[in-house]
């Protein structure tokens, strides 16, 4: 008989590579939401902030795209514009988008409850962080500086502007394994609220974890969602769930304050010989 052999990883989480919006700051991921409705009000054109959250966690420019294609806002346009949207209306939808994207980042971005606390731990057992956005650079400068002032940094930054192509291409994910110089891609781990974001860290060969009521999946401020009665709560987080378990996503829990568990039960499955 003939027999292969394998070699399986069996050491710690070296990196976990955060999302930003929505997963460590912005809770609902209202930053991004509400300018994509402003823009395509510019243009002449209504959108619901179900549409302007539908692509969540694509580069910016490719959201915009994505938006224009989605049948309800393509016959929309068609009937203000006669047409559908070329490359010369996203890419100037897209320039409105960077100076009121600007503007209005730092109204949004108090870190999420539990941020602070699970990177202090995460730093105690000697893992990296690592992250990625769909943000640009400018932007996601506004971001850090934001979040250093409230005590929270990462090692690693990379924007979809950095690589060929965005989420859900694992392009900045591989970025993050590079720069910190992690070993394997199965000691890391990607945390985001969005599906792009989870298949960006899938197609990465990565561990995934989502967050479902502090991100897009449920889009309300933590004001908003702490106003919101319990029998609604528990039809949004539901509802969230199954969208980032249908994705292929490992783990799915709340939000950033209960992200150590699912390190907890990931490392026992890689010291078991499992694989992302």
């Amino acid at each position: 008989m003939s027999y292969t052999y394998r070699r399986t990883y069996r050491g710690p989480i070296e990196a976990v590579i955060l999302d930003w919006a929505g997963t460590t700051l912005d809770f609902g991921c209202v930053a991004p939401a509400v300018v994509f409705v402003e823009v395509f009000k510019r243009q002449g054109m209504a959108i619901d902030m179900a549409e302007a959250r539908g692509p969540m966690g694509a580069g910016k420019r490719d959201h915009i795209a994505q938006i224009t294609r989605m049948d309800g806002v393509r016959a929309r346009w068609n009937a203000a514009h006669g047409r559908d949207a070329t490359e010369a209306d996203i890419d100037a939808m897209y320039a409105d988008f960077i100076p009121l994207q600007l503007q209005s980042l730092s109204d949004y971005s108090a870190l999420i409850p539990g941020t602070l606390e699970a990177a202090a731990e995460m730093r105690r057992r000697g893992i990296k962080l690592g992250s990625t956005s769909g943000y640009d650079r400018a932007m996601m400068a506004v971001n850090v500086a934001d979040a250093k002032r409230q005590g929270f940094e990462v090692d690693t930054v990379f924007c979809s502007t950095d690589v060929r192509q965005g989420r859900p291409y694992p392009f900045m994910a591989l970025q993050n394994v590079i720069a910190l110089g992690v070993s394997t891609v199965e000691a890391c781990v990607k945390v985001d609220d969005t599906v792009p974001g989870i298949d960006e860290g899938l197609n990465a060969g990565m561990w995934t974890i989502g967050f479902s009521i502090s991100g897009n999946e449920v889009g309300l401020s933590l004001a908003e969602w702490n106003a919101t009665p319990a029998t609604e709560q528990a039809r949004l987080r539901k509802r969230a769930a199954t969208r980032l378990l249908q994705s292929g996503a490992h783990y799915v829990v709340d939000s950033i304050a209960d992200l150590i568990p699912c390190l907890d039960d990931i490392q026992a499955r890689i010291t078991r010989g499992e694989r992302p």
